[in-house]
């Protein structure tokens, strides 16, 4: 085969290979009521959202863009994007988190591109009928995500609860898939550089939490994505808002914040886990953005 026919058919290749090794699991799905509590910022979850509006209105930002929630219409909001959530008086919404946790590269949303807002079908609602009715136990139990974004046994969800029988995890799995592939569409070829980009920082930020514990450096993030160091940092900070180094500590100290209030590891354990072994210096960046010392965090944390 000459060269320029093996180009011409590399994404062919990457979407067969992406659509073969994806792997999506079923966290939670329900139908729910909200009001003016509904009202959360800053939240960052390992796992992607897919709402169903019924009744109502709200919002939802993320992406660099703020989303609508209107009645009759799909919602995407993908895992590891920073998100903010409203609702001034009332709506009602299904809803379906779910991890997506490919077994070979390319990630997903790495190899496809989305849009994040579809009109819904009455075919939708008869799958989130049908989801719901297969899974009666996978509702959530918390409604604030930082209550439930990062619990340290969340990979466990990914096993089908005891009662549910290998048809209705199939099937469950089949819906999902179903629903999930409302979003993707073929991109414009205008917008194709800026999706990659997008995608490569995506990709670095799931590559940050995974990795905690090792040494990170803007040299090492920009490598892995094929940019050099200055323009990886200017593109990371044009999309999350921040320096990539300063992202890393902030991931690090939410991290320690997560094992100080669920696990009974020491100080020092804690500090090698997050990668920051040096003790004194992780008390002084943990005082530093919360105000107080980790010690201390762990005991008021305790004692709520």
């Amino acid at each position: 085969m000459h060269k320029s026919d093996f180009l011409h058919q590399k994404p062919q290749l990457l979407m067969h290979k992406s659509h073969n090794s994806l792997n999506i699991q079923l966290l939670h799905t329900d139908f729910s009521e909200l009001n003016d509590s509904w009202n959360y910022d800053n939240v960052f979850s390992p796992f992607s959202r897919i709402y169903l509006i019924t009744k109502g209105e709200g919002w939802v930002w993320h992406s660099n863009k703020k989303y609508c929630l209107k009645p009759n219409h799909l919602y995407l909001i993908p895992k590891f994007t920073l998100s903010r959530y409203r609702c001034d008086q009332y709506l009602s919404q299904f809803y379906i988190h779910f991890l997506s946790e490919p077994d070979d590269k390319p990630e997903v949303f790495e190899a496809f591109s989305f849009q994040y807002e579809v009109e819904a079908s009455p075919l939708d609602y008869e799958l989130f009928d049908r989801l719901l009715k297969l899974n009666p136990e996978k509702n959530l139990k918390a409604t604030n995500p930082k209550d439930y974004d990062n619990r340290s046994n969340l990979l466990s969800f990914n096993q089908p609860y005891e009662t549910q029988n290998p048809q209705g995890f199939l099937e469950s799995k089949g819906i999902l898939l179903q629903l999930f592939s409302r979003f993707i569409v073929n991109s414009s070829p205008e917008k194709e550089k800026d999706i990659k980009l997008n995608h490569k920082i995506g990709s670095t930020v799931s590559h940050i939490h995974k990795n905690l514990k090792e040494k990170l450096t803007v040299e090492e993030l920009a490598e892995r994505v094929f940019l050099s160091p200055d323009y990886f940092s200017k593109c990371f900070m044009e999309v999350m808002g921040i320096r990539p180094i300063d992202y890393i500590n902030n991931k690090r100290l939410e991290r320690a914040q997560l094992l100080l209030t669920t696990t009974g590891k020491s100080m020092q354990e804690i500090a090698e886990e997050i990668g920051i072994p040096n003790l004194s210096y992780f008390s002084r960046l943990f005082k530093r953005k919360f105000g107080i010392p980790p010690a201390r965090f762990r005991t008021q944390k305790w004692a709520i």
